[in-house]
């Protein structure tokens, strides 16, 4: 046994013993969530007299979306527990960061969807109570990061939240949820059992034990985006648990460690420096940690503020059942390596340092996946992902094992990372949903994915360009009156979500825009100038990708010359959108505490990302009409509708860009 390692045992029975300024304007939803009923609704929804109402009462807003007060009956064996009956198209249990992704790309294609999160903040392990950063591509390493939905989240946070606050961060994601009038959130609210007829579920049961609320929810479609399968394993969807042997998919990366152990969760600190010395003394409880416990865990005296990933435990344990007992584990070794780094002399950076947040909520990595009709391996990411033909997500994160044993495992270092012949790769459709429970799909680290591959796939970035493209997915199975299994049996709907998810500025590798409904690529492109190799033309070559140390795909100018870009058809065309990709750098982009990461990055808006810009329709008879000006952009995608105008040329004319000394245009679309 290690150093003051707890016995299995002894582990498993013991129980632990200024306002913020920022730049954000948060939208508040027209109407509550029924999740959140107060109590004066059951006597009738009238309040008690405040201030503000002159002492009188004054009568509630509608509590759900839609509607009047809600209608509520007693839940059968718990009377202090109301049941609502609700109804929705796509139901998805789990607010992190895919959760979301898959949400608002349902949402916005017109479905009707109820958001599940059991927390009181969305983001799961990227929120304020864990505070992990995203991850995913290194655009240092390809030029590019995965667009879409997480790019225009991240690109949010930048603008409005330059300081990086986490709860600031939490405050975006909820806004973003709130705002979009086809999403009904339930926060503090669990899913907890489902119905089921057949080899479908038709309906899925939450509750919410600090409102005393339960609902029971129909939908078509159901969404798994828990990272622990709790939907799915209620429905008796089967599921992989740990990691496999070398034979069960043929992986060389297999063997790590034992099969069917896990990889740990970790508690997450921060700290602040202030003016004076500030000294720390640790709880009794505290695990005594040596230099010897952290000869391959690293500190840096100079990088003190946020940390550290590697106090992760529970690998050997059930990180679920186990959680109570793991958190007060973790704790006791965050506090001993608090005392280690404060005490022992070794950091003098410390010694004006105080710990500001400590994490209570363990940041759980490994627990369940989901089987799929294609499970993706190793053998995927070093290069068999070439040959899906049902593409449409990237990923670029190594294959990141971690030992089972997490932080007592002091003999080995905290990872093994290994990429994969190119530090990217696609990721099929056939992971996203159920090989049993047909309406069932699956966003996050629960794919359907060996070990092996999910040590790549679990990470944020990644997981939440997999729930753009189940939300998307979702959409047009329902539009179309068919499941998942049947998507990807069709060709043609393939060709159609991979183009929808790329007209939505989802990245997905060596897949071009063929859309119908573009008419940009039969245009003659000109314009004012053009720089570093670039020509007017990129921006219709169908693709947004390019690397580093080049300009194939996307037009450059000099900003200052206020340059113009010019589409031009034979004959006029009957035009009624235009949408614009704009470039938002090739640097790391993400919410973080992090000082070694904040100083690969620009936080705040990024300098590539075109301002100020108009566009102009340029109509038969010469005259000009005026589509759109903006001011003050910092989004990379941006759609501007318009009522249906006749033109034989759009122009787009650049004013500024955000601080860079050249204007960048990806891609242009125009739709009738």
């Amino acid at each position: 046994m290690k150093p003051n390692q707890i016995s299995r045992r002894k582990f498993l029975t013991q129980s632990a013993v200024s306002a913020i300024g920022c730049t954000i304007a948060v939208t508040a939803p027209q109407t509550l969530c029924a999740a959140t009923l107060a109590a004066a609704s059951a006597s009738g929804g009238a309040p008690a007299p405040t201030p503000a109402s002159g002492g009188k009462s004054a009568k509630l807003p509608p509590l759900v979306k839609g509607g009047a007060h809600a209608s509520y009956k007693a839940l059968a064996d718990e009377p202090l527990m109301r049941q609502l009956d609700l109804k929705c198209d796509v139901l998805v249990a789990g607010g992190g960061l895919s959760g979301i992704a898959t949400a608002l790309a349902a949402a916005r294609r017109g479905k009707k969807v109820i958001l599940v999160q059991d927390r009181s903040r969305l983001g799961g392990n990227a929120s304020s109570e864990i505070k992990m950063h995203p991850l995913g591509v290194d655009p240092r390493k390809t030029g590019w990061r995965e667009g879409g939905i997480i790019e225009e989240l991240k690109l949010e946070n930048a603008c409005k939240n330059p300081g990086l606050s986490w709860e600031v961060w939490d405050f975006i994601l909820y806004d973003k949820v709130v705002s979009e009038p086809n999403i009904q959130l339930l926060l503090d609210t669990s899913v907890y059992r489902v119905e089921t007829r057949g080899d479908k579920i038709t309906h899925a049961w939450t509750r919410s034990d600090t409102t005393l609320n339960a609902c029971r929810i129909e939908a078509a479609l159901f969404v798994d985006a828990t990272g622990d399968c709790r939907l799915g394993r209620e429905a008796g969807a089967p599921v992989f648990s740990g990691r496999e042997t070398k034979e069960t998919f043929g992986e060389s990366l297999s063997g790590y460690d034992p099969e069917g152990t896990r990889q740990g969760s970790t508690l997450m600190i921060t700290s602040r420096a202030y003016d004076k010395p500030m000294p720390f003394q640790p709880p009794t409880w505290a695990k005594k940690i040596t230099a010897e416990h952290l000869k391959l865990r690293r500190i840096s005296d100079k990088s003190l503020e946020y940390g550290y990933w590697w106090i992760e435990l529970g690998g050997v344990y059930d990180a679920i059942r186990d959680n109570e007992q793991l958190r007060f584990e973790l704790l006791s070794i965050v506090m001993g390596i608090w005392d280690y780094v404060k005490n022992s002399g070794k950091f003098p950076n410390a010694a004006n340092r105080v710990l500001e947040t400590i994490g209570m909520v363990p940041g759980r990595r490994d627990t369940y996946r989901l089987v799929g009709d294609h499970v993706m391996t190793q053998l995927d990411i070093e290069g068999g992902w070439k040959q899906f033909d049902d593409a449409i997500a990237v990923g670029g994160w190594p294959m990141d094992d971690h030992p089972a044993e997490g932080f007592w495992a002091s003999d080995r270092r905290g990872c093994r990372q290994i990429h994969g012949k190119q530090p990217y790769y696609n990721i099929p459709f056939g992971c996203l949903y159920s090989k049993k429970i047909t309406n069932l799909m699956m966003a996050g680290r629960n794919i359907s994915a060996s070990h092996v591959a999910f040590s790549s796939t679990r990470v944020m970035s990644t997981c939440a360009a997999i729930g753009q493209a189940v939300g998307t997915a979702a959409a047009m199975c329902l539009d179309a009156n068919i499941l998942p299994a049947r998507l990807r049996a069709d060709k043609t709907m393939v060709k159609r979500l991979q183009q929808e998810l790329l007209r939505d500025n989802q990245t997905i590798l060596d897949i071009k825009n063929e859309d119908p409904r573009d008419l940009a690529p039969k245009a003659k492109v000109t314009a004012s100038e053009s720089a570093l190799e670039s020509k007017p033309e990129n921006v219709v070559s169908g693709t947004l990708l390019d690397s580093p140390k080049t300009n194939n795909n996307r037009w450059l100018a000099t900003a200052d010359a206020k340059p113009w870009l010019k589409l031009e058809w034979d004959a006029p065309v009957r035009i009624s959108q235009v949408r614009l990709a704009f470039d938002g750098g090739k640097r790391r982009l993400t919410q973080t505490g992090q000082q070694s990461v904040i100083k690969t990055m620009v936080v705040g808006v990024q300098p590539e990302l075109v301002r100020d810009y108009t566009i102009t329709a340029i109509l038969p008879d010469g005259s000009e009409r005026a589509l759109a000006e903006v001011s003050n952009n910092y989004q990379n995608l941006r759609v501007h509708t318009f009522d249906s105008v006749t033109a034989k040329a759009v122009r787009i004319d650049i004013a500024a860009t955000n601080g860079a000394g050249h204007a960048i245009i990806k891609e242009v679309r125009v739709e009738s």
